[in-house]
């Protein structure tokens, strides 16, 4: 089995995440993409953050109806920062895909991977870089070795999805139904 990675705090998640997932499961012949939420990611702290327990619930609902998609929570499991290569190493050890595991990224993150990710080298021998485009529609020129994705460039961002929560704006439709059901249930992100 072909496993690529899709990692971040999804505080929450939105169709944006599934829409790359999906895109990588097709243009790079991935057969699983695994959604693991960080329990505190090392480049940025969740704003409003509703906890680890809510954020998983809402990726096991955002992705409940697509077995190629699959949950992992081993870093909400860990607790502490969550470091990518320790990541990457635990998912060689459950699962044994076959060759190296895709490591998706954005754009955004990407220029600054060899400086301030924990063992960059190591993350490149256990995996094979997957550079989304988040910010511009043309790849970046990085000095590793990297697949550039030709995905849909969708301005929707987690915190976008908070902010229009917040004011009172239009959000409903950015994220699957049962993330909806979940945010409203539980008052989430200063709804009313």
């Amino acid at each position: 089995m072909k496993l690529a990675m899709l990692g971040g705090s999804f505080n929450p998640p939105h169709i944006g995440h599934l829409v790359l997932a999906e895109e990588v499961l097709v243009e790079c012949g991935y057969d699983r993409i695994v959604f693991v939420p960080a329990f505190m990611p090392p480049h940025k702290l969740p704003a409003r953050d509703p906890g680890s327990q809510l954020r998983t619930a809402m990726i096991r609902a955002a992705i409940q109806h697509d077995t190629r998609f699959m949950l992992e929570t081993c870093e909400m499991d860990r607790k502490g920062i969550s470091y990518t290569i320790d990541t990457l190493r635990w998912l060689r050890n459950r699962y044994s895909p076959d060759g190296k595991i895709g490591l998706i990224i954005g754009d955004d993150l990407a220029g600054d991977f060899l400086t301030t990710w924990r063992d960059p080298e190591a993350i490149l021998e256990e995996a094979d870089i997957i550079v989304a485009h988040r910010m511009a529609t043309s790849s970046p020129e990085l000095s590793f070795e990297y697949r550039a994705l030709d995905n849909l460039l969708l301005p929707i961002s987690s915190t976008l999805v908070r902010e229009r929560i917040e004011r009172g704006g239009a959000w409903r439709y950015l994220v699957p139904p049962a993330v909806r059901e979940i945010i409203e249930h539980h008052g989430l992100y200063g709804i009313a």
